[in-house]
């Protein structure tokens, strides 16, 4: 058994299922919704009124399905909330979705006007971050990304929240397929991937629970059931490697992927241990497509979107791991400080834990 600050163990249970699985949907996409409607639209900037209305129909038709709901502070938080039972877990972000090309790596930070302790303040019960990151980048990139890891994750400590920090492989200067979208690098090598684990499982970092994409590119994936058992083998032993590295609870991000895709990368995952899924354009990025017909969009969701949630749902309660019995909890979690004297040791905002 493992004791757990009380505030985390909270957000913690809050963010899961009554049976510890994680089954959450992200509607705090920024570039990959606004390009979309931009090109539709013709336009050089996405509306925001636009942008506002498909989140709306996005979090009104899938969040009853989840365990929790990400949102982004600038359109899904203030435009949607309502839209989301308060029995639901909430995840609100923190990083920019505009990072720095740098000629050595990319450089994240956090939205402005914004901070965990603004994320704490609205009531929601984890903070997510986004990190850019490649173990062969510039030596000074890679420690810029780690202190604004570390900052966060300090910070999240102080205000006794949840920490769930995404990982992304991209392409540096020179690597084929350049792109600066929201997408899965395309020739991504899995020692990559599960470096950029290591390289952030340590304490000093705060994370508890990673957000991770696949080790093997979505799109070549082999098939778990029927794909060549070499292959399939080869493929699992990541995916093992993947949740040991990780050394908490985890869950799979979508990154883009296909729905079929993304159902076989969960089926390795929780093999592998892991506890769920946090997940946005692999649910409704079909339905997206309606844009900008909303009525046809919110059909397609109650089609193709709810019944994929429901499909994955079924998935996850038949192979992930409650996140209480990763073996870095041990099979239960209880608050730190529990006694007669939990008041007395419990510290406030804005003082070290």
């Amino acid at each position: 058994m493992s004791t757990i600050s009380a505030g985390k163990l909270w957000g913690l249970r809050r963010l899961s299922d009554s049976r510890g699985r994680f089954k959450m949907t992200a509607v705090d996409q920024r570039p990959p919704i606004k390009n979309y409607i931009k090109s539709r639209r013709g336009v050089d900037e996405a509306p925001y009124d636009d942008v506002a209305a498909v989140k709306a129909v996005l979090v009104r038709e899938l969040a009853p399905y989840a365990s929790a709901v990400l949102l982004d502070p600038h359109v899904a938080y203030p435009q949607t909330i309502q839209f989301v039972n308060p029995a639901q877990g909430l995840i609100l972000t923190l990083e920019d979705s505009l990072f720095q090309e740098t000629p050595e790596g990319r450089v994240s930070s956090e939205i402005d006007h914004w901070s965990v302790e603004k994320i704490k303040r609205t009531g929601a019960d984890a903070v997510k971050v986004l990190a850019w990151y490649r173990p062969d980048a510039g030596t000074s990139v890679k420690d810029r990304q780690k202190d604004f890891v570390r900052r966060i994750g300090n910070a999240c400590r102080i205000y006794d929240i949840p920490f769930v920090f995404e990982l992304l492989v991209y392409p540096l200067k020179g690597d084929v397929h350049q792109t600066k979208d929201y997408v899965e690098h395309k020739d991504k090598q899995p020692d990559l991937v599960l470096q950029s684990v290591a390289d952030f499982a340590a304490p000093e970092f705060g994370i508890d629970v990673f957000k991770l994409e696949s080790p093997v590119p979505a799109a070549a994936i082999a098939d778990p059931q029927t794909g060549n058992p070499r292959i399939v083998g080869e493929t699992q032993a990541l995916f093992d490697e993947l949740g040991r590295l990780a050394g908490r609870p985890w869950v799979m991000l979508s990154a883009g992927a296909g729905m079929a895709e993304f159902k076989r990368v969960l089926t390795y995952a929780y093999r592998a241990g892991a506890s769920g899924y946090l997940a946005g354009r692999a649910i409704w990025w079909q339905a997206f497509q309606s844009f900008p017909d909303l009525d046809a969009m919110a059909a397609e969701l109650r089609n193709s979107g709810v019944s994929y949630m429901e499909d994955i749902n079924r998935l996850t309660d038949e192979g992930a791991v409650p996140w209480f019995t990763n073996p870095a909890i041990g099979g239960a979690a209880e608050i730190s400080g529990k006694g007669a004297e939990f008041r007395n040791g419990y510290a406030g905002f804005g003082k070290a834990a």
